[in-house]
């Protein structure tokens, strides 16, 4: 996905850093993230959730807090209202430079601060949290292990998640103030909260008071086997694509434009090191990938996969049209397609007298009143689908670099 890297102001003039992310096309809207406590916009599951909302057509602009990641300032001088703070600084910059932000995304204490944030942000439409607690001051347990020293010095060396992070009391004092509950009841936007049953780090009791106190329209998704930092992708993959499935449903309509692909051509985009490929096909936007086997993350059919789903998709497209037109009792259409290398001695009527051959298997499923002579002549039209002659046709391919 294309990224631009960002800078802003928070309150107190310190430069916080950013990247948006962005889609393929026009941004159908904006999103804004926030990451978890202690966590960075760099994280995994952030960037994966971020990849699966620009799939859909979202730009998402990710930011490190104050005195996190890249960012200006010092962390022991932060707080959870100054977390709230840096949310409204980054929502002013998408404001002045791009589009106020439409969906807001927070990840287990981000969550809490883009509830608190939301009411201030009237362009926000849609609010999600992921793994949040229902209280700011959940962070306090925490810092049990510093309690008597904050309270003795104003000031502590704790360790979290394997890393030491210098806190002061005032953080503590600021978590105790905080009321989020009547912040909710008056939120009046659309909620999504996801959280995982078997989350040890906030309590999935956490998601029931936050769900109790929202007003419809509200909406809750169990993240069943994940952990709270949704550290395997396909975890963080899912809250993604759920996220932009769930946003998009009090969003504008996507605009469309002819121009973004000309007819005909697909569009496809490697920009990681990775097999994953973003592609284009006219306003429609799909992944292709590589099983784990071959080193990739399967996060989408593999080429060849794809190419048997165009065989199969013409299949049944060819199969429906003749039966519309002859007037068949035909119900339902299944084409299964398999593909497979095989050496030319294993194929009796292959042209090619060494080396291997591609074999396309086809099973197709017809479900109607059919006579046999109507099965058998369906089958026979099945080979006329225009993907099956290019295959068995002559094809050029003709490369050049842009």
């Amino acid at each position: 996905m294309p990224n631009i890297k960002v800078k802003f102001p928070n309150a107190a003039g310190q430069m916080l850093a950013g990247i948006l992310d962005l889609p393929a096309g026009a941004p159908r809207a904006y999103a804004l993230f926030a990451h978890c406590f202690t966590c960075s916009k760099n994280l995994r599951a952030v960037n994966s959730i971020s990849r699966a909302m620009t799939d859909a057509g979202l730009a998402v602009l990710r930011f490190d807090f104050t005195g996190l990641g890249q960012s200006e300032g010092e962390f022991a001088d932060s707080n959870f209202s100054g977390n709230v703070s840096d949310l409204l600084a980054a929502a002013s910059f998408l404001d002045s430079d791009y589009a106020p932000p439409a969906v807001l995304v927070g990840h287990s204490l981000g969550g809490t601060a883009v509830l608190q944030a939301a009411a201030r942000l009237p362009a926000a439409v849609a609010v999600a949290t992921i793994g949040a607690p229902a209280q700011p001051a959940h962070v306090m347990a925490l810092l049990t292990s510093a309690e008597d020293e904050l309270q003795r010095d104003g000031i502590a060396e704790v360790n979290i998640g394997g890393r030491p992070f210098t806190i002061k009391k005032q953080l503590i004092d600021d978590l105790e103030r905080q009321n989020l509950m009547g912040t909710i009841g008056a939120l009046r936007k659309a909620l999504l909260i996801l959280h995982a049953p078997l989350d040890d780090i906030v309590d999935i009791e956490n998601a029931g008071q936050l769900f109790a106190a929202a007003k419809h329209p509200k909406s809750f998704i169990s993240l069943d086997k994940a952990d709270h930092l949704l550290s395997r992708s396909e975890d963080s993959m899912y809250v993604g694509h759920v996220l932009a499935a769930w946003a998009t449903r009090y969003l504008p309509a996507a605009p469309v434009s002819a121009a973004d692909t000309p007819e005909g051509v697909v569009v496809a985009s490697n920009s990681e090191d990775s097999f994953r490929t973003d592609i284009r096909v006219g306003k429609h936007l799909l992944i292709a990938d590589e099983p784990a086997d071959f080193g990739g993350s399967d996060l989408g059919p593999s080429p060849y996969g794809l190419l048997s789903a165009a065989l199969a998709a013409c299949t049944t497209m060819t199969l429906r049209l003749y039966a519309r037109h002859k007037k068949l009792d035909l119900q339902q259409i299944t084409a299964r397609v398999s593909h497979r290398k095989i050496h030319v001695e294993a194929c009796e009527d292959c042209d090619s007298d060494t080396g291997n051959v591609d074999e396309l298997r086809r099973r197709i499923s017809l479900v109607g009143n059919l006579s046999d002579e109507e099965r058998e002549r369906l089958l026979q039209i099945a080979d006329k689908c225009p993907v099956h002659r290019s295959l068995h046709g002559e094809i050029k391919i003709r490369s050049a670099l842009e």
